[in-house]
């Protein structure tokens, strides 16, 4: 088999057409600890680097956003509780979203929220559809990176912008040292125990790993089309935010 085949799926190498289905049966198992494993794993600072990602995303009254890998809705609720117009919150798990649905936000913006299953890689959309395009948390499971990015700019309006919230590269040693103990040691204990699935947080610890760099992201991202790619370091470098532009 040609290495152009395999792609990689935590610490091991699969073929390219069974890792999606192999991230949405990790997702689908995790779904109903998901957020709860997500302030235990963070010890809650996910908030706060959302918080961030949303401050630069500046909603207006009449945007509307395509949250890529939306999950249990985090990012679209807090879009539309700072003035943003309308979500659709595309996951290619049904159970995220299912268990999305249970949260208060979901209830209060019910007609302001759009929820759809689909693949990354081929977005249901017309083209020029949405002023805003996010992914929190999700571009290191898509298989092919560089396609999704290419129908993220496909579906994103002439002057609309991209942005992608990921874990990334620890810029600061006495951070990256805490980071890599608790990340290698700490994560996968608290997915055995409180998930029942090991396994699974490992796979995400090695996907972190495996993960572009802050520059060599901006390069992927720039490749795709987008202009004006910039990124921030959150928390010395463990998260990143980058932004891009449709011209």
């Amino acid at each position: 088999m040609a290495n152009d085949d395999l792609t990689d799926f935590g610490n091991v190498n699969v073929k390219k057409s069974e890792k999606t289905l192999l991230v949405k049966n990790i997702f689908e198992e995790v779904s109903e600890k998901y957020d709860l494993m997500n302030d235990l794993m963070s010890l809650g600072i996910h908030r706060i680097w959302k918080a961030s990602f949303l401050d630069w995303m500046a909603p207006r009254p009449n945007h509307h956003l395509l949250d890529l890998a939306g999950g249990t809705g985090d990012i679209g609720i807090n879009f539309l509780d700072r003035g943003g117009n309308i979500v659709t919150i595309a996951d290619i798990n049904p159970m995220m979203i299912f268990h999305g649905k249970k949260k208060s936000g979901f209830k209060k913006y019910f007609n302001r929220i759009r929820c759809i299953v689909c693949n990354g890689e081929k977005l249901p959309f017309d083209c020029n559809s949405f002023d805003l395009v996010s992914i929190s948390f999700g571009l290191r499971n898509i298989t092919n990176k560089s396609i999704a990015l290419k129908e993220v700019y496909r579906v994103l309006k002439p002057g609309g912008r991209f942005m992608c919230l990921e874990f990334s590269k620890v810029n600061l040693k006495i951070i990256d040292s805490f980071y890599q103990f608790w990340s290698s040691n700490l994560i996968p204990f608290l997915g055995e125990k409180i998930s029942g699935n090991r396994d699974h947080y490992d796979y995400l610890v090695e996907s972190i790993k495996r993960f572009p760099n802050q520059d060599e992201l901006l390069s992927i991202i720039s490749s795709a089309g987008f202009d004006s790619v910039r990124y921030r370091n959150l928390s010395g470098g463990i998260v990143a935010i980058h932004s891009g532009w449709k011209f």
